[in-house]
């Protein structure tokens, strides 16, 4: 069977999701979500011209003075009348301009005795010191695209545009569950054929940020009965499963979501760790098998897994986006699967771990980045820029 390359792999598994109902929900409960349609201003900011700086509100016409000033324009309590030649108002910083002005006198270029304003300094430029109407946006521009994450800023530039409510994407329901007889719970005592259950607890870390209730599906023996019955009964948005993927007597993955009813898009993909993962559906679920090795599993969630999950949940770009690294050390040709290699950043240069092997959590554990190999990319030699996807 012919492997799939990476990115077709992530094209196909995006095209599993099905975006998720919107809702309209608080701002403050919106942080995390994606944005389920253009979210427009629905005011001018700011609405109309506000100082910059503490001084004093003029014409520039009037320079070099002198002045004489005639009241106060302060944030919430603008000056109520209109500046006239020779005038003057006291303003501070985001106070509206008095009608009649267009420049501020910062207050370290003023001299002022009683109600006399006298210049003491440069003075300002035709319009200096004053945020015209409009400098951040307008009424009917849009603020965030459908599709972009509500971040703490991009909630606060949706209230100051007039919003106290936000339409995004319902949080995504993602049942995990773990293949293997030899697999315990972490914690319990463990017999010479057994290893603690980690792929559970690791996936519920790298969806931690995103918009997801999990369900817990716990271990699954290696039984075609009880996968089956575990793959029918559960309701979800996405189905992830860790081991049984393969091609063992044991891997019963691929033969039960096809008895539970469900169907297969594509399984094995040309890359290293985690070829044997595969991608389906069953019913309005997508579902994803990753391999049992933690390393492959970790890796095909970061590719996939992560990226699946924010596509239902309403993300327009939701795919992983790597930056460019100087090498450390030279590295060999590469083979026909794409390459991650576990690795570490400091100061823009990159070193691989000296162990590879997709057994060696530890070494993924003490990795903050991975190296991308193409598939048949030619040796490279220290100095040279790769690309690299950084690691929470």
């Amino acid at each position: 069977m012919t492997l799939l390359p990476v990115a077709d792999a992530q094209t196909r598994v995006l095209a599993l999701g099905r975006a998720v109902r919107p809702e309209t929900l608080p701002i403050a409960d919106t942080i995390g979500r994606y944005a389920a349609a253009d979210i427009v201003a629905l005011r001018t900011q700011p609405a109309r011209p506000l100082s910059a700086m503490d001084g004093y509100a003029i014409r520039f016409d009037d320079l070099p003075g002198p002045w004489d000033v005639i009241g106060e324009s302060a944030a919430g309590a603008s000056f109520p009348g209109t500046v006239t030649p020779g005038q003057a108002t006291r303003i501070f910083t985001g106070a509206a301009m008095p009608a009649g002005t267009d420049c501020v006198l910062v207050q370290e270029e003023a001299a002022r005795e009683g109600d006399r304003l006298t210049l003491a300094g440069e003075g300002p430029v035709r319009g200096g010191n004053v945020r015209r109407a409009g400098l951040d946006f307008r009424e009917g521009e849009v603020l965030i695209a459908a599709g972009e994450r509500i971040t703490p800023t991009r909630a606060a530039l949706a209230a100051i545009g007039g919003h106290g409510t936000l339409p995004v994407g319902r949080r995504v329901r993602v049942a995990i569950a773990a293949t293997g007889d030899e697999l315990v719970p972490a914690g319990s005592a463990i017999g010479p054929d057994q290893l603690p259950e980690t792929n559970g607890l690791m996936l519920a870390g790298l969806l931690a940020d995103l918009p997801v209730d999990r369900i817990d599906l716990g271990i699954l023996p290696d039984r075609m009965d009880a996968l089956e019955a575990a793959f029918r009964a559960v309701d979800c948005d996405l189905l992830v499963t860790t081991g049984g993927a393969s091609v063992g007597d044991h891997d019963l993955v691929k033969p039960a979501l096809i008895a539970a009813g469900g169907s297969l898009d594509f399984w094995r993909i040309a890359l290293r760790p985690g070829k044997p993962m595969l991608a389906g559906r069953r019913g309005d679920a997508a579902v994803l098998g990753l391999p049992g090795n933690p390393v492959s599993a970790c890796i095909t969630a970061i590719l996939f897994v992560r990226p699946l999950v924010a596509r239902i949940a309403g993300a327009a770009d939701p795919l992983p986006r790597p930056i460019a690294a100087t090498l450390a050390h030279p590295l060999p040709a590469n083979g026909p699967r794409q390459d991650y290699l576990r690795a570490t950043l400091i100061g823009g240069t990159v070193s691989t771990a000296a162990i590879q092997d997709s057994s060696m959590l530890r070494t993924l554990a003490r990795s903050d980045c991975l190296i991308i190999r193409a598939p048949h990319a030619p040796a490279a030699m220290a100095g040279d820029s790769a690309e690299i996807l950084q690691l929470a």
